[in-house]
């Protein structure tokens, strides 16, 4: 397993779920659930096995040896099997603050979306705030999923603000929705 020189823990376990660092072997399935859900995803084209591989021994290798790396990705496991990944992006290492991101296995998505959504928040606050200490954490999405905004505030998340009309979505203007979760200083101890 590949260590995070910025994390101590490597591991963050949550009844059934675990996050370790990003595993190799997950990539294709990773590559095949973004593909699936490229409709909500910051994802210009479908990826290709060749991009996935490039990315992960190009972008991904380098994460773990980097003292503050621009993004942490995990492998989100449900009782040692990858459901999931995602992580901590577009951290701000002087801010203390970071996106969340995250996707599930796409067959997961009708029945356990959340239940899976709801226990990955938890692990990823572990990361955020016990382990490294930082001041936010927000998610930017767009606004096509109701279901993800309502797990978000059922887990203490705030919607923080609507960008109005702010990305093109197959030829219409809609909202991107930020929530976001404040660190609580009792978490920081």
């Amino acid at each position: 397993m590949r260590l995070y020189k910025c994390l101590n823990n490597q591991r963050f376990e949550h009844n059934e779920f675990a996050l370790v660092p990003l595993r190799d072997e997950d990539q294709f399935s990773i590559m095949r659930w973004r593909n699936e859900q490229i409709y909500h995803l910051r994802q210009v084209k479908p990826l290709t096995e060749a991009d996935q591989k490039n990315y992960f021994d190009n972008v991904v290798s380098k994460l773990f040896e980097q003292e503050k790396p621009s993004q942490l990705l995990f492998s989100f496991l449900k009782n040692g099997e990858c459901i999931g990944y995602g992580g901590l992006v577009y951290i701000n290492w002087i801010d203390q603050n970071a996106e969340i991101s995250f996707i599930m296995d796409t067959a997961c998505e009708k029945d356990f979306f959340d239940y899976h959504w709801s226990n990955y928040l938890t692990l990823i606050q572990q990361v955020a705030f016990k382990e490294i200490g930082f001041h936010k954490i927000f998610t930017y999405a767009f606004d096509l999923r109701p279901h993800l905004y309502n797990m978000l505030l059922k887990n203490d998340f705030i919607e923080e603000a609507r960008l109005k009309e702010h990305c093109n979505f197959e030829g219409k203007f809609i909202d991107v929705l930020i929530h976001t979760k404040y660190a609580d200083l009792s978490t920081k101890s």
